[in-house]
């Protein structure tokens, strides 16, 4: 007897900063999979797309999408945010430079819609901050924490918010507040318990390294991560989209992920 042939649903998404080289990298991701497909771009340069088209502005789609995936600029945050909330769509935000003022912006929108968030979509990226958390955790002040950063040199922001994300996940596990150093040669005094250094390093086309030292007592302890593509965000960002797609309102990060994916 035949089997009656079950259509699965594909998810249906709707790509912030198509034409951006982080737009690209997601859309490939997304070609090579049949789960999912992307039923628009969003770019204020509306160079069409072969395989979907392309709008300069949120109010000129008029289809639906069951998620948004954003890697466009913070300037178009605010519009972003209005049409997930007006219209329910979950969303993806892959965006990073965002001020206090807009992550507040995307808390207040988790209210309303669900609303994916992280400084680095990277899923090694994230594993290194639970890694950094444990040994923060074990090593106490005994240990020096520093942060050292390299990206290409067209990035804008610095220190990179995967470095600031990276120092906030280590900072929780502390009862006392950790202070961020990011220049010492102006200030002429020794190093406290309480600092954690951030460093970071422009220069060529690397893509993104992160190194976390714990310098010790007659030994360091290094975590790094280096990425050699831009397709490891791009695959957290695919991944996180088919995990945030048909949650309720809420706020939900990488940490949330990689739980659900180990309780399986």
């Amino acid at each position: 007897m035949l089997m009656p042939h079950i259509k699965m649903k594909v998810l249906d998404i709707l790509l912030c900063g198509c034409n951006g080289r982080m737009g690209r990298a997601v859309a490939q991701q997304v070609a090579a999979s049949d789960k999912m497909r992307i039923v628009a771009g969003i770019d204020i340069m509306a160079t069409q797309n072969d395989s979907f088209p392309v709008f300069s502005s949120f109010s000129d789609f008029t289809g639906k999408a069951d998620v948004i995936i954003d890697f466009s600029n913070p300037k178009g945050l605010a519009s972003l945010l209005d049409y997930a909330v007006t219209t329910g769509t979950p969303a993806v935000v892959c965006t990073t430079g965002l001020d206090e003022q807009q992550k507040q912006s995307l808390r207040d929108a988790s209210e309303k819609v669900a609303i994916f968030f992280s400084a680095n979509m990277s899923i090694g990226i994230n594993l290194i901050c639970e890694l950094a958390k444990k040994a923060a955790a074990l090593l106490g002040t005994q240990y020096d924490i520093e942060i050292i950063e390299k990206h290409h040199n067209q990035k804008l922001d610095a220190p990179s918010g995967t470095a600031l994300l990276i120092a906030d996940e280590i900072s929780t596990v502390f009862d006392e507040p950790r202070e961020y150093v990011y220049d010492r040669h102006s200030v002429r005094r020794k190093r406290d318990t309480r600092e954690i250094g951030i460093h970071a390093i422009r220069g060529g086309n690397i893509i993104g390294e992160h190194e976390v030292i714990f310098a010790g007592p007659n030994e360091v302890i290094e975590l790094s991560h280096s990425a050699a593509s831009r397709e490891v965000f791009a695959l957290g960002a695919v991944r996180a989209a088919e995990f945030t797609a048909g949650k309720g309102a809420g706020m939900y990060n990488m940490s949330m992920l990689i739980a659900q994916t180990e309780a399986k």
